[in-house]
């Protein structure tokens, strides 16, 4: 049984306002001109000073679309032009030496890792199969580890699926945000739910160990209704995890978000009821809300961890 979440609404209004999100450590203002290349060489290479050696987590950014979400808030390129990612490949694996000759030889063990972007699967399988031995070249990836990929559904097919699971991943993260045509048309997103559920197919297929969907509130032309509904469409669609994440809109620094009308962005109490209704909606379909944004089944790694007193948080999630 759960319990549910209470919200006082006048310590809300008392207290709302836009703040910085403190997801990862340090913060993103903490990378500054004055953090240059001899502080990275000098922190890398002195990791596990002191006693506290942990294996490598990995992060990797592929920033390709070829097309734009207006809410997106992330660092990316959009294009028509495949090439384009050929010599990003080229520089990522330059990139890689150079970390890997500051780590030292007993410093190559990595337990997570996981590729984000933009859409990772941007790149043909040709570059993801050569991207991925540039990082076994250089890391030694733990094959109890886990390797996570995001995959927009509406560019992958089964095939493909077939070929992440070969290269070595074991997660796959699905944007899906909301399946309501009226807010996918505003956000220039347009994704059936028969998509989701082909890529999810796949996967479970493939041996892949963990499913997460992820989700935004906040969105514009988001009611309560129609978001209840995607809920719906989403635990019918069973994944693993789900990710729920609010909309922050800052078209002063996302130029794409300019293409968003602020009058049709749900405000202040229905942004909240959004947000209540969808941890009750979850948690009474059987997730746990492990907190961060983060909901999984009772038997995933992250509720079993957190269960047993050990979940941490690292830039991987």
């Amino acid at each position: 049984m759960f319990s549910s979440l209470v919200v006082d609404a006048n310590l809300i209004r008392k207290y709302g306002g836009a703040g910085p999100r403190y997801t990862s450590y340090p913060t993103a203002d903490r990378f500054v001109e004055a953090f240059g290349p001899a502080a990275y060489r000098h922190w890398l290479g002195n990791r596990n000073i002191g006693g506290f050696a942990r294996p490598l987590a990995l992060y990797v950014h592929l920033p390709f679309c070829d097309t734009v979400c207006y809410y997106c808030a992330c660092n990316k390129v959009v294009t028509k032009t495949h090439s384009r990612s050929a010599g990003y490949v080229d520089y990522l694996a330059r990139e890689m030496r150079l970390v890997r000759a500051q780590l030292g030889d007993a410093d190559r063990t990595v337990t997570q890792m996981h590729w984000g972007g933009g859409t990772p699967t941007f790149l043909s399988d040709e570059e993801m199969t050569h991207l991925m031995a540039h990082l076994r070249q250089e890391f030694v990836l733990d094959p109890t580890g886990e390797y996570a990929i995001e995959l927009d559904p509406r560019r992958v097919n089964p095939d493909r699926i077939e070929v992440l699971a070969k290269l070595g991943f074991n997660r796959v993260s699905l944007g899906v945000q909301d399946f309501d045509p009226v807010v996918q048309r505003a956000v220039n997103r347009i994704q059936s739910v028969e998509q989701t559920e082909s890529v999810m197919r796949a996967a479970r297929v493939h041996g892949f160990k963990s499913i997460n969907v992820d989700l935004i509130y906040g969105l514009p032309k988001q009611t309560v209704e129609g978001f209840s509904r995607t809920l719906d469409r989403v635990v019918q669609c069973s994944p693993d995890r789900v990710a729920l994440y609010s909309y922050a809109h800052l078209p002063s620094m996302f130029k794409p978000q300019r293409r968003i009308a602020e009058a049709d962005l749900p405000q202040g109490e229905v942004k909240l009821q959004l947000l209540t209704s969808a941890i009750a909606k979850l948690q009474e379909a059987g997730y746990l809300y492990i907190g961060m944004d983060h909901f999984s089944k009772p038997d995933d790694d992250l509720a079993v961890a957190q269960r047993q007193g050990r979940l941490t948080r690292n830039f991987q999630g």
